[in-house]
């Protein structure tokens, strides 16, 4: 890089002489060990598609030498932007590179197309975001996530503590690690301070904002062609339809019922086979294939159809759709009201929320929703029979409502569901709103004593198909634990029923082909990571715990694989987490998260691993970070650190 330091990176060329068009991933996920199971679709992409595949550890992470200060920090852009430039320079190159990847690359190829090198001509953007305060793994809504500190943070913290492979690297590899070491501080500790929408955030989002007019990001900067894939089972789905609406390149949208997981072995199905889609894609913008991309309708979205919730549900029933544009030429709003007067109170129920999970599920323990019946009953739940003629809903639906609080700090939960006449209740979506960020994110105010407040809760982007016979139901409930911290005092919220009005954006179905995918290769009954056949996985465990006495509410998982890498690595990584809630007291709440990953190369054993815990008060986090590092017997890190973090309007 300019500043000398090197990154690592690793190619996979098809057969031949080349030259040819080159797609780039870019990780911090390690590609030699933790995430080398990747390396299989980088190979089809060479012999399928006939491009030169790159794989780049960024800058601090894996083999390449640096310090990973941060997600998506400026440095890093600053980097691949060089990447691509040498990347296009190769004799083996023709000159024009692509971007592509899940979740952080699908964030980084964003990012990246919006920078414009001159030599990136198309990316695909994964189960990414376009709003890193709104839409991802840190706050939803103006509230803290708080079952995501156990899982994404803690993994981070450990990672970047593991050191470069030693057959990559070469001699100094200890070196290089021990300035890692020396160096390295938890990412989730800056998260946790920025707690309102601000600079810090648009550097890593396309999405407006407090985005500074000199910025580099923004859609309206985005001239290579790019193609959005999402789930409706994922947590990045609010990108799909807003992205794709304000971007003027050639642009594509697939979104299917997925989790965040590949395509080819989601919870849930149906699979598709993804490597076709990218070859076709990249094929037409960096090669000029003539393969119809051009001429093929550029939104396919899958439409769900009810289904008896399960937490590991192996397939969701529905119909694929292609569309013309959006919005799709034939849409419409449905509006459903309460015919009622006065005041209803939100019952007092700060636990409420455990049936919906994690709202960025992945692989097992992240599992699909369970029957919302027991949250509805402690929530307000509202009730309309679905219309005498079957409704598809595609986009964003918005509930408007009015209402009136006695406390500073008030957050709301509103959930969306299919009542299924056999009684169970199938969550379709749902949205978040910290009250204190009813007008801003970026200067958020305190909730004023009783006053009647108009309100209005963007739900998150999703797709459902009602028939008659069921129920559209709404609950409205002041947590939704443990997806988000709850808020910090118990108080009196009223909502004038006679406000109420939830909008659901509705679509007649198309005339237009019914699009068709190719099937996953030798799909089997494995829902785990796409890792090589000698993967074990011990037990996977989800589960509530309620201490009647102790008036607590707990959610825990346990997970954890063996597997092997390249360079004769073998790896075994284990996790714990644990989210928990007073019943009584919403102010004391805590999440704990472990991770464990040891290496075993020829040259040696390392391991690392980390504890996360953050606590609350009603005033406060109190957060508590242990890493400890071995290489073989020798302890050769032992690293802590305490922070008290004022919260804000949280």
């Amino acid at each position: 890089m300019a500043d000398g330091v090197r990154l690592s990176t690793s190619l996979v060329l098809p057969d031949g002489d080349g030259p040819w068009p080159v797609i780039l991933e870019a990780l911090p996920y390690r590609k030699d060990d933790l995430t080398v199971s990747y390396r299989g679709e980088y190979q089809r992409l060479a012999d399928e598609g006939g491009f030169a595949v790159a794989r780049v550890d960024v800058r601090g992470t894996g083999s390449s030498e640096g310090i990973a200060h941060d997600e998506y920090p400026p440095e890093e852009q600053s980097d691949l932007a060089e990447v691509i430039a040498w990347l296009a320079d190769q004799t083996w190159s023709t000159g024009a590179v692509g971007m592509y990847g899940t979740s952080y690359s699908g964030f980084n190829a964003l990012q990246l197309a919006a920078r414009r090198p001159p030599a990136l001509k198309a990316i695909c953007a994964i189960y990414a975001t376009d709003d890193c305060f709104t839409d991802d793994v840190h706050y939803v809504g103006g509230q803290l996530r708080a079952i995501d500190l156990v899982d994404y943070p803690t993994y981070m913290i450990a990672c970047n503590a593991l050191p470069p492979v030693p057959a990559v690297y070469g001699e100094g590899w200890r070196e290089e690690w021990r300035r890692r070491l020396d160096q390295t501080e938890p990412w989730v500790l800056r998260w946790l301070t920025e707690q309102v929408d601000s600079p810090y955030w648009r550097k890593g989002s396309l999405r407006g904002g407090t985005r500074p007019p000199e910025s580099d990001n923004g859609y309206d900067r985005i001239e290579a062609a790019t193609m959005i894939v999402a789930g409706w089972a994922d947590g990045y789905r609010n990108n799909t339809f807003r992205t794709f609406e304000r971007l003027t390149c050639p642009k594509r949208l697939l979104a299917g019922p997925w989790s965040h997981m590949s395509t080819a072995s989601s919870l849930p199905g149906p699979h598709l086979d993804l490597v076709p889609e990218l070859v076709a894609w990249f094929g037409h913008h960096l090669r000029g294939d003539d393969n119809g991309v051009d001429a093929a309708p550029p939104i396919q979205v899958y439409v769900r159809d009810a289904v008896e919730p399960e937490p590991d549900l192996a397939e969701h029933p529905g119909e694929w759709w292609a569309l013309p544009s959006w919005p799709p030429p034939e849409h419409a709003t449905a509006s459903f009201r309460v015919d009622g007067a006065g005041a209803l109170l939100l019952p007092d129920a700060h636990d409420v929320g455990e049936s919906a999970w994690n709202s960025c599920a992945g692989s097992l323990p992240w599992g699909q929703p369970t029957d919302q019946v027991a949250d509805e009953a402690r929530s307000l739940l509202l009730r309309w029979p679905a219309p005498a003629q079957p409704i598809d809903v595609l986009g964003q639906p918005r509930l408007h409502l009015r209402a009136r609080c006695d406390q500073p700090v008030v957050t709301l939960s509103a959930k969306l569901a299919d009542g299924l006449p056999g009684g169970a209740s199938h969550l379709i979506t749902r949205g978040f709103l910290n009250l204190t960020h009813r007008g801003s994110s970026t200067e958020p105010t305190e909730v004023p004593f009783g006053e009647w407040l108009d309100l209005t809760i963007d739900l998150e982007a999703t797709t459902w198909h009602f028939e008659p016979g069921h129920e559209v139901r709404l609950a409205i409930s002041r947590a939704d634990w443990p997806n988000a911290w709850p808020a910090p005092t118990v108080g009196v919220i009223e909502v004038d029923q006679a406000s109420i009005q939830l909008d659901l954006p509705i679509a007649e179905r198309p005339d237009l082909p019914y699009p068709r995918f190719v099937d996953p290769p030798g799909e089997g009954d494995d829902h785990g990571p796409d890792l090589d056949d000698d993967v074990e996985q011990p037990p996977v465990r989800w589960w509530i715990e309620h201490d009647v006495l102790g008036r607590r509410r707990t959610a825990r998982d346990e997970h954890g694989y063996r597997y092997s890498g390249r360079y004769g690595a073998r790896i075994v990584d284990t996790s714990t987490g644990a989210t928990d809630v007073s019943t009584v007291d919403p102010a004391d709440a805590g999440a704990e998260g472990t991770y464990r990953c040891e290496i075993t190369w020829p040259e040696a054993t390392v391991s690392a691993s980390t504890r996360l815990s953050v606590r609350s008060t009603a005033e406060e986090y109190q957060v508590e970070i242990d890493l400890d590092v071995t290489d073989g017997n020798e302890l050769v890190a032992r690293k802590r650190w305490h922070e008290v973090i004022p919260r804000h309007l949280q």
